[in-house]
């Protein structure tokens, strides 16, 4: 079973900047893509960015030029650089990632959640 577990959330200041973790776990036997999603209140889960196994970076319109996306495979993890930071920037922050696990199996998990919440 594949798991992921995120971190580095919390209460910042318009304008400063948090990076979040994202350690994928378990019995991959490759991973493929990985990215960052959020859900506000009351709204769906959106795309924030994704970063293919090559290293291709897509990113949401609202996010472009303040956050980076960024993978290391060796530590089977994913991250987040989130700068100038803003309070429509405040959600739930989820991190996916798909591959093939040990058995041949696709698997395409989410984690738990890290909440953001930038003041004004």
């Amino acid at each position: 079973q594949v798991q992921l577990v995120e971190s580095g959330g919390g209460l910042v200041q318009a304008g400063g900047s948090l990076r979040l973790s994202c350690k994928v776990s378990g019995s991959m036997f490759v991973i493929n893509g990985m990215g960052w999603y959020c859900q506000a209140p009351g709204k769906k889960r959106v795309l924030v960015a994704t970063i293919s196994r090559g290293g291709r970076t897509n990113y949401a319109d609202s996010v472009k030029g303040r956050f980076t996306i960024s993978r290391d495979d060796a530590k089977n993890t994913v991250y987040l650089q989130m700068n100038t930071l803003k309070p429509e920037d405040s959600a739930v922050y989820y991190c996916n990632a798909d591959g093939i696990n040990d058995g041949g199996i696709y698997y395409n998990p989410w984690g738990q959640g890290t909440q953001v919440t930038v003041s004004s």
